[in-house]
């Protein structure tokens, strides 16, 4: 099951550029630990699912997830060995711009230390840097 919205006003956008810092969703607003973004980037739907399989698989329906990001951006691709021109490529997948600061995702109902490896683990899965965080840092 790949996240992608319902419906979208045009089917490809341009690419443009992930710069700055988030303003927005840069504090835990829900659980108390949390994987925040140390870097600019596109985190592809596939992602996006992957960390949340592996949180499933190891918190074994324990504690509750909070995933801050929805990949809404349709990312198009031309294929392999295609000539310049011709168009824009056809729709490949679609992905979440993600800005440094943003809380990515957040944990609560399991020990510190519990979170901390699962995180952990999830951070390999993600294309951005990442930090763990709780609710008692500043």
């Amino acid at each position: 099951m790949l996240l992608m919205p319902r419906k979208v006003k045009y089917r490809k956008s341009q690419k443009g550029k992930t710069r700055g810092i988030a303003t927005r969703g840069c504090e835990l607003h829900y659980g108390e630990f949390g994987l925040k973004s140390l870097q600019n980037g596109l985190v592809k739907a596939n992602h996006v699912e992957a960390c949340r399989l592996t949180i499933a698989r190891k918190v074994k329906g324990a504690g509750k997830l909070w995933i801050n990001m929805f990949p809404s951006k349709p990312v198009s691709k031309k294929p392999a060995e295609t000539r310049m021109g011709k168009g824009k490529g056809e729709h490949d997948h679609w992905a979440c711009p993600i800005r440094r600061g943003k809380v990515v995702l957040e944990m609560s109902g399991i020990p510190e230390d519990f979170a901390k490896r699962i995180l952990r683990v999830v951070a390999f899965k993600l294309p951005v840097k990442t930090k763990f965080i709780t609710r008692t840092q500043v």
